[in-house]
């Protein structure tokens, strides 16, 4: 039987290809230390935990309205307007699946066949597939390395076609750790402002910064980008509840109408339970997730300095997240490798360090390294890195 050819044309997930290796190699008795995978190591926090099994005892198991429980609803609302000063309605909000769903949801009710969507590489590798899958065309602009993997006002302007509708912002960035300035995002709202497309605003990982930049979303800074800008957000990244499955989208109704519509037709309701675990994560102080992450700061600060002592290794510093995007082209080349591809497979296999080449999220001089592992684990890493390349430099 043929399949159908919108899933023909998909492209696997290349973090979940070198997660699934490095599990094979464990199960086979190698010890592997695993860089790829982007979920905290950290357990959810108890008191999440705790209300979820309340949940669960008073009989809260049955399905929800498709666009999420009304007190989670407006638990996100209040988070919105605590945090970012931003004030919206609770028909605005959708509660989804994951915000992985959300993205899908999103695209498919705003693309038709043939509308383009502006993709700023490096970028998370779900974005084209979600696009495509939609029926609509990725345009890919390369932000350079120099410019710390940002999209410039310049670049956005001349990706612009009469197809555009719509420009991905991510910040801070899966893969690179980068975040933008209020400057930067003003620049790039004026061309969508005079371009009138809208604005993909994902900001999973705003809890997730580790200097005293604020994050900014692109709805803050006008009543114009407001009102074309659509957030994605979730509780995996900042309250470690990645297997939770519970993400957001909030911004237009019309939209958020349309979302919550295909969603009913698609996966009913998120799951009962997780929504009273994301109802205690925005209701609850912080101190969970500042532990968590002055931790990843602390890894932060000590494995990009032991990354950027390695030979044929550079590293701009990222601001959020918790992923290196270091440029190890030239460490491959030195090492007689035909690429970072090859570089990274070898690696794996002979020092049993995974992570997942920068190919697949569209920059193939980088590879992407998650710190969401022990201090030991990344000292090791580090170690064997540096093992691999002395090894098989000319």
């Amino acid at each position: 039987m043929e399949l159908a050819q919108r899933v023909q044309a998909l492209t696997p997930s290349s973090t979940l290809a070198i997660t699934a290796k490095a599990k094979k190699l464990k199960q086979e008795g190698h010890d592997v230390i695993g860089l790829g995978a982007g979920e905290p190591d950290f357990n959810t926090p108890h008191y999440i935990l705790e209300a979820a099994k309340k949940a669960m005892d008073d009989g809260m198991t049955k399905y929800t309205p498709s666009g999420g429980i009304p007190e989670l609803r407006k638990a996100i609302v209040d988070k919105f307007k605590r945090d970012q000063n931003l004030t919206y309605d609770e028909d605005q909000v959708i509660v989804t699946t994951g915000a992985k769903h959300a993205l899908f949801t999103l695209f498919q009710v705003l693309l038709n066949p043939g509308d383009e969507v502006v993709i700023p590489a490096p970028y998370w590798v779900s974005y084209p597939e979600q696009v495509k899958l939609a029926g609509g065309t990725p345009v890919f602009v390369s932000a350079e390395e120099k410019n710390d993997f940002k999209l410039t006002k310049e670049q956005l302007k001349s990706a612009i076609s009469s197809k555009t509708k719509a420009v991905i912002i991510n910040s801070p960035s899966n893969p690179t750790g980068m975040m933008y300035s209020r400057e930067e995002l003003l620049a790039l709202g004026e061309v969508a402002k005079e371009e009138d497309i809208m604005i993909v605003s994902d900001e999973i990982y705003e809890k997730l910064i580790y200097t005293e930049d604020a994050h900014v979303s692109m709805a803050q800074l006008s009543d114009d980008l407001y009102k074309r800008t659509i957030i994605i957000n979730g509780v995996s990244k900042s309250h470690s509840m990645t297997g939770w499955r519970i993400g957001y989208a909030i911004g237009d109704k019309t939209i958020i109408k349309a979302m919550t519509s295909m969603a009913s037709h698609s996966t009913s309701n998120p799951t009962s339970i997780a929504q009273y675990g994301a109802l205690a994560a925005y209701t609850h102080g912080e101190e969970e997730v500042e532990r968590m992450r002055m931790a990843f700061r602390e890894r932060l600060d000590q494995f990009h300095e032991k990354l950027t002592r390695l030979p044929g290794v550079t590293c701009r510093k990222p601001k959020g997240a918790f992923y290196l995007f270091p440029n190890v082209k030239e460490a491959a080349l030195n090492c007689g490798f035909r690429d970072v591809d090859d570089f990274v497979k070898a690696l794996l296999e002979e020092e049993k360090v995974a992570l997942v080449p920068g190919s697949g999220f569209g920059a193939e001089e980088n590879v992407r390294l998650s710190y969401a592992t022990s201090m030991d684990n990344l000292d090791e890493a580090a170690e064997r890195i540096k093992t691999f390349i002395e090894k098989h430099q000319k």
